[in-house]
């Protein structure tokens, strides 16, 4: 046992005194922090050693991992690009399928010895020569773009360092690509290293310092920015945000042009998302005065509002995204939390439904004009991503790759039922759990939930969970409040003021499961990570007597500086600033850091982090330990599992995922009685 400091911090929040004893662990560095640390990476040691279903959850999870994982591929100049896993690769490798040959074009296992290198994004040029492609160092948001030489299968010298966040736009001469980055780090003041954002083009050839400026609004410098040239290679425009708003702003100009840019739509006034363009009318979706969404077109000659036409109206439905292939439409619509696929006409005409073999969601979509085709995956809680190929002539649908699993899932099934959560309000949730599944109140349950950022939790395909299936428990996802199952009413029943909702909506869950025989609190767990970490740790907080077992990861706990961190402001047009006096006194009444009460006896606990996450600091999780650890009943069981070069999840090798829930069901297996 080590002797663990306090510091007698005081803040004065709007004439609220509010301590702080555990700031010191926000500098990771520190002698003391790194002690603490370690201290308490012996306690998850002695913890995890004796749990003798470890190796044999191993075992059956590799087993289960290892099947072939594809993704949606691209069409360039003819040939196919695509991802693969061949099944515990710790990276999917992008290969090219020219004549029915397959080819590596990059093997991201080859950056690194431990598959903590991962490639997070690409782009190819327009004449096929090119990929550019962007790679992320344990987990890191911070990442290096470089580009291959397809013909060669060499990197050539151009590097980009000081990106996150960016997209990869090639121009349509294939000379170079515009891409967003940040300042160069001690070039400003360490909290405007996320500041600042600029829009730069690079030219194939060219040192970074000598990339073209292309945009940048200093006396904004909150704003961030994303490049994307329209479809006929005729106009540079820009998504201007801030943080991670659903509001943006619209920019463009021609492509061939250096005037400042036309500030199209300016007003943040809704979401606006570029569908197409024919000559100078654009067309959007967007959600203004419409939650569930809506087509519009906008003519560059006549930009008023007032000369605004819709084309496809707002539906009961919500319409979540939308791709254009010459004069078609095809439009992804959400009905109670899972994907329908529409074909429209480009005047608004509706054509035909393209039939989805299964309830599931779309995992990706791209486009083929030569061929007048899409491809698309389609994922549910028991089937891994098939992928599919469509074309719009002739109405076809035939399966591009799909995979055979190491299990039978037909002894499994997925069902989902509605809820009520405690102001009257229905909520979806997804069931999965064994055919023959008895309601008898005695059932293991991981309940999750996310509840935030527009995020929606559609099926979705997890081998872990099959492990858990297996071993008799029920796998429950909620649609909480927050996401935009239901468009962005729904989004914003869950943000800001009324973020309590979310957890009101995700206790209902766990009850209704209680109410209904499925489980009792005992065998009942809750998981979730990074703003569902929040949400995991709020509800233990505040309903401790509900929970057998929590697993919070890379969770958000601290709610009066969580905007402090990195890129934590990002994030308040979401949860609000501590630092506004009418926005404290909802965040200081739900914050789980501020509200774990002394001698309380909470559920076990497994908070896991991680070292090298830049998105939610591992500071965050460590002060919930240390405060649980002072102020719970002694009898609590408080695990904190921080791994060594890993981030919030990006790009996470199979190895260590495959671990972490290894880590996973060994908690539960305990604590569950």
């Amino acid at each position: 046992m080590i002797t663990v400091k306090k510091d007698s911090i005081i803040e004065d929040y709007h004439g609220t005194k509010v301590s702080d004893p555990y700031r010191w662990l926000e500098d990771a560095n520190s002698s003391e922090t790194v002690e603490w640390s370690n201290w308490m990476g012996k306690q998850c040691y002695d913890y995890f050693a004796p749990i003798g279903t470890r190796d044999t959850d191993r075992k059956r999870l590799e087993e289960l991992w290892n099947y072939p994982k594809y993704f949606v591929p691209k069409k360039i100049k003819d040939k196919l690009y695509y991802q693969k896993n061949d099944g515990l690769q710790n990276q999917a490798i992008l290969f090219r399928k020219d004549n029915e040959k397959e080819t590596v074009v990059l093997d991201p296992n080859k950056l690194s010895e431990d598959g903590t290198v991962a490639m997070t994004n690409y782009a190819f040029s327009k004449d096929g020569k090119y990929l550019a492609y962007a790679t992320s160092t344990h987990g890191s948001d911070w990442q290096e773009i470089r580009v291959l030489d397809l013909a060669t299968g060499t990197d050539l010298e151009d590097h980009i360092q000081h990106v996150k966040f960016t997209s990869i736009i090639w121009s349509p001469d294939s000379s170079g690509f515009f891409y967003s980055r940040f300042p160069e780090p001690g070039s400003v003041a360490p909290e405007d290293e996320s500041n600042y954002n600029k829009v730069y083009f690079h030219r194939i050839g060219d040192k970074q310092a000598s990339d073209q400026l292309v945009h940048e609004q200093p006396e904004d410098k909150e704003l961030m920015f994303s490049s994307f040239i329209s479809d006929d290679d005729k106009y540079l425009c820009l998504y201007v945000f801030l943080g991670t708003a659903t509001e943006n702003r619209f920019y463009l100009r021609p492509i061939d042009s250096d005037e400042p840019f036309t500030r199209l739509l300016d007003k943040s006034d809704a979401e606006y998302q570029y569908v197409t363009n024919k000559d100078t009318t654009f067309y959007f979706k967007t959600d203004l005065n419409t939650p569930n969404g809506k087509i519009i077109a906008i003519n560059l000659d006549n930009p008023d509002p007032s000369n605004w036409e819709e084309v496809i109206p707002e539906q009961s439905d919500v319409i979540d995204f939308v791709i254009a292939l010459h004069d078609k439409l095809v439009i992804g619509l959400l009905h109670d939390a899972h994907h329908q696929l529409k074909v429209y006409r480009l005047d608004g005409a509706y054509e035909n439904d393209i039939p989805l073999p299964i309830l599931g969601s779309l995992t990706d979509i791209s486009r083929s004009k030569d061929d007048n085709e899409i491809y698309f995956g389609v994922t549910s809680f028991l089937s891994p991503t098939v992928v599919y190929q469509y074309n719009l002539d002739s109405q076809k649908l035939t399966v591009f790759a799909e995979s055979t699993l190491p299990i039978d899932t037909s002894d499994f099934e997925t069902r989902q039922i509605f809820y009520t959560s405690k102001d009257g309000t229905k909520v979806p949730m997804f069931l999965t759990h064994r055919k023959d599944l008895e309601l008898n109140g005695d059932n293991p349950v991981i309940l999750y939930g996310y509840g935030g950022f527009n995020i929606n939790m559609t099926p979705s395909f997890n081998p872990a969970i099959l492990r858990w299936l297996e071993k008799g428990g029920i796998y429950a996802v909620a649609n909480l409040r927050g996401g935009t199952e239901y468009g962005e009413e729904w989004h914003r029943a869950g943000m800001l003021e009324n973020k309590q909702n979310v957890f009101d909506d995700f206790i209902s869950a766990g009850e209704w499961l209680i109410e209904n025989n499925y489980t009792r609190k005992e065998k009942l767990s809750i998981m979730g990570g990074s703003n569902g970490g929040l949400l995991v740790a709020a509800c233990m907080v505040q309903r401790p007597d509900l929970y057998g077992a929590v697993i919070c990861r890379v969770p958000v706990i601290d709610m009066l500086r969580y905007h402090k961190f990195t890129i934590g402001r990002y994030w308040i047009p979401e949860y609000g600033s501590a630092d506004n006096p009418e926005q404290f006194p909802f965040l200081y009444k739900y914050s789980p850091l501020h509200n774990i009460e002394d001698g309380v006896k909470y559920p076990p606990v497994l908070i896991a982090t991680a070292e090298s996450d830049d998105r939610v600091v591992p500071a965050h999780a460590k002060k919930f330990a240390a405060t649980l650890m002072e102020k719970a009943d002694k009898d609590s069981t408080i695990i904190l599992r921080l791994e060594a070069k890993a981030g919030h999840g990006l790009g996470k090798p199979t190895s260590k995922v495959i671990e972490e829930w290894v880590d996973f069901y060994a908690f539960l297996d305990k604590e569950l009685q």
